[in-house]
């Protein structure tokens, strides 16, 4: 091969090299033009952290589970599905906690304005074998009727809780008495039954209701800009 040949072949080397730079760079420019608004129209997540709320920028599914209700329906995850949800994982003879953290709901409802939607309150069960369906009702009752909770397979409560960021564990006190250890924030869930949003105390009705107003508008501008 002559060197004129070698220079020739060498410069269409270097011709197609740039023309497949070129190639691949106006397919990632198409990409940020055409294709990244998909993935990224819309306002981004509101900035909570004042509320003790972090936001995720999308729905995080949860466990798959068959649980029971307090009126010893079997139900799944399609029983989350087409209301926003606040979550929080205790147990009905909890002392304290868990009492408190149910009025303070109640009361996050009363300061929700009136024309966001109403959402329901779900207590998911930390000590299934004393938490009865009939001993979840008697509980539940006390709060109001948009408080609803769920019962069960200990290992299925355990991996539901795990998948909204929450954990508890059993131990017995000196005595011999059931103590259950659990997490101390909310789980909100979109009306698609996935968590959008983390709660941490200390948790106030006010800034319950103000976080949840805040976490609607913004998925709502989410929707109607994907629509």
């Amino acid at each position: 091969m002559s060197q004129e040949n070698a220079r020739k072949r060498i410069r269409l080397t270097l011709i197609g090299l740039l023309l497949l730079v070129a190639l691949v760079i106006g397919m990632v420019v198409a990409r940020q033009v055409f294709l990244v608004p998909d993935a990224q129209d819309g306002p981004p997540p509101p900035e909570l952290s004042a509320l003790n709320t972090f936001v995720y920028e999308e729905g995080r599914p949860l466990a798959d589970f068959t649980l029971t209700n307090e009126q010893g329906e079997t139900v799944t995850n399609e029983a989350l599905k087409g209301r926003w949800t606040f979550v929080f994982v205790g147990y009905t003879y909890c002392p304290d906690v868990c009492p408190a953290t149910m009025a303070m709901l109640r009361r996050t409802g009363e300061a929700i304005p009136a024309d966001l939607p109403e959402p329901t309150y779900l207590l998911v069960s930390a000590d299934p074998e004393r938490d009865t369906p009939e001993r979840l009702g008697e509980y539940l009752d006390f709060f109001g009727e948009d408080f609803h909770g769920l019962t069960g397979d200990m290992d299925t409560l355990k991996d539901l809780a795990k998948s909204m960021n929450a954990v508890f564990v059993h131990r017995k006190d000196e005595k011999g008495n059931v103590l259950v250890d659990h997490s101390a924030h909310l789980a909100l869930l979109n009306p698609d039954g996935e968590m959008i949003a983390v709660i941490q105390p200390p948790l106030k009705p006010d800034s319950v209701a103000k976080a949840f107003g805040e976490i609607y508008q913004w998925a709502k501008a989410k929707r109607d800009i994907g629509a």
